[in-house]
């Protein structure tokens, strides 16, 4: 006779940018594997790629790739608390003295930090409006995975942000356009936007916490935790 499976609870979680309810459950043995693996290689694209995995496993019906890059880490690092524990446990090195600091941090602590003015539409002329968006998880692999020193990087992720542009008569969606041609368009945007659209992507809201501490020689330090490889734990 079989052993019996276990069914793991439902929950309900609302997605923070649409107020959107999905449903899901925790980790199982089986997630916790694939965690040590990925935290055990120590390579960025694995550990995100593992991160994605269980999202996928853990969201019911639900696609991971709908899912904006703070969204996921907000999501991820709920199923962390409700599955693990709700306490983050980081070992850093103080800048100045180079001692060993433990750092606890409670992660339903962790908010959102929004850049004031940052917005999702930009407009490049009297005539046409861009409409910008957030990239997607497949998207960050990639460029995670690009080399930090090839000049594509910053090009793949402005163009990952594109979504449609807008006169009052017609509406073009980038992802109806192949490489080439939005290559093409991208040629011929004036430099002021090319650097609205990094802006855009530098001052998208994250998911951030700040922990004070103070070190051996009496100085109050603050440590910065943000970014999605950040919250692999």
């Amino acid at each position: 006779m079989a052993l019996p499976k276990i069914n793991l609870p439902i929950s309900e979680l609302i997605v923070p940018s649409n107020g959107q309810k999905i449903k899901y459950r925790p980790f199982s043995v089986a997630e916790e594997k694939v965690l040590l693996i990925a935290q055990e290689s120590e390579d960025a694209v694995q550990e995100v790629v593992a991160m994605k995995q269980i999202m996928n496993n853990c969201l019911i019906d639900y696609d991971v790739n709908d899912l904006a890059l703070f969204d996921f880490e907000y999501i991820y690092l709920l199923l962390r608390s409700r599955s693990v524990d709700n306490v983050a446990n980081f070992v850093i090195n103080d800048p100045q003295t180079g001692e060993k600091i433990d750092v606890q941090v409670e992660l339903d602590n962790l908010e959102y930090s929004s850049t004031e003015g940052h917005s999702k539409e930009l407009k490049i002329n009297d005539d046409y409006t861009l409409f910008l968006k957030y990239p997607s998880i497949n998207e960050f692999i990639k460029i995670i995975g690009m080399d930090n020193e090839d000049p594509l990087v910053n090009y793949f992720i402005m163009t990952s942000c594109l979504d449609t542009l807008a006169s009052e008569d017609e509406v073009h969606s980038f992802a109806e356009y192949s490489d080439e041609e939005i290559e093409e368009f991208m040629d011929g945007l004036s430099s002021l936007v090319i650097k609205e659209i990094s802006k855009f992507f530098e001052t998208m809201p994250k998911l951030r916490h700040e922990h004070k501490y103070t070190n051996e020689e009496g100085k109050e330090q603050t440590f910065v935790i943000e970014g999605t490889r950040s919250f692999f734990i």
